[in-house]
């Protein structure tokens, strides 16, 4: 078993793992095309218990057996891990040279026993449970003081990033506070110094609900906007009215409305752009426990309706076609006027 390594960037110092666990041949690297949305036999699906690593957390119906069926959430290692949970960190720096081991943990969330229910038409309790063990896995992997950061996210599609069809999160720790969110951070801490003490991410709040234009949903606890220099068309930021620099302070009132905003969001960019692949990541403090007051946790939805090309990689800029005020009018008028469901067979 190979050890994955973390290098980091001469120039940028942006780190970038290299994961042998995951090494591929050229030819293995070629566009073959989009898989089959299913495999033959999903590991994910109930009954294939046995194909994965065992649980870490499920759950279940009383009296059934840990690895076997009668699950509605399921948390398991990943089986081929970006970052490996055993070993040392063991940072080594030589002149130019700046690396450690790729130490951390990587989790996958099965978010319902049923393949081919997508978040879009999830019953709210159901993604209830599944924000609940995203939760329940950060209290714990943020335990171990070996991790700095831990990044939740969602491949949605093949272009996504997505290997697997049945619907999953993922979870990964890393050793090191990644550089996106070290900008966040930075820039969250000057806006704080600057403004005398604000929070940015409350004056954006505060601010997009009296203009409005770009505002998707508004609920209780919650609120979904397209953010004003939106890098990707439909972009959408998700940010609980109370301030709170940590996910894992999520209190149940919260989970509940957030599964519901979720799910609106979700079904309206599916409805309107017909099931676009997407990113979801959830951007919250790091895992140091320090005071991160000035920082504001929220979740980022992308969808991948354009490709990141030359111009974009040379100069770190993006183009996007659809002004968020344009693409915000756009979901609020699809979640007021959803699309109806197609007729069960028989009705």
């Amino acid at each position: 078993m190979n050890m994955p390594e973390i290098r980091k960037d001469y120039i940028t110092n942006k780190w970038i793992v290299v994961a042998t666990e995951r090494a591929k041949r050229p030819d293995e690297l070629r566009n073959k095309g989009e898989a089959s949305s299913k495999p033959n036999i999903c590991p994910f699906c109930p009954g294939n218990e046995h194909m994965t690593p065992p649980e870490v957390l499920a759950y279940r119906h009383a009296n059934t057996a840990p690895n076997t069926q009668g699950w509605w959430v399921r948390c398991v290692p990943n089986k081929f891990p970006a970052l490996r949970i055993e070993g040392d960190v063991d940072h080594r720096v030589n002149q130019l040279h700046n690396k450690m081991n790729g130490v951390g943990a990587h989790e996958v969330v099965i978010e319902t026993p049923k393949h081919d229910e997508c978040m879009a038409h999830m019953a709210e309790w159901q993604l209830m449970e599944v924000i609940h063990a995203l939760r329940d896995r950060y209290n714990d992997l943020i335990k171990d003081s070996r991790f700095k950061y831990l990044l939740i996210f969602k491949n949605h599609g093949a272009e996504a990033g997505a290997s697997m069809s049945h619907p999953h999160c993922q979870i990964i720790a890393t050793p090191m506070i990644p550089k996106r969110i070290m900008e966040e951070i930075n820039g969250a801490k000057r806006y704080y110094e600057s403004s005398g003490g604000m929070c940015i991410y409350d004056d954006i709040i505060e601010s997009e609900l009296d203009l409005k234009e770009r505002i998707i949903m508004d609920s209780s606890e919650f609120i979904a906007l397209a953010p004003y220099a939106a890098s990707f068309p439909f972009e959408t930021w998700i940010l609980p009215k109370k301030h709170d620099p940590s996910f894992e302070d999520i209190s149940d009132k919260e989970r509940a409305d957030l599964a519901k905003v979720l799910k609106t969001v979700l079904k309206g960019i599916y409805d309107l752009l017909d099931n676009p692949p997407f990113n979801f990541i959830l951007h919250t403090s790091p895992c140091d426990r320090n005071d991160y007051r000035f920082y504001h946790w929220h979740i980022e939805i992308i969808p991948r309706l354009t490709r990141v090309a030359g111009f974009e990689w040379g100069t770190g800029f993006y183009i996007n076609p659809t002004p968020p005020e344009k693409a915000a009018e756009y979901m609020r008028n699809i979640i007021a006027n959803p699309k109806q469901s197609q007729k069960v067979e028989g009705h």
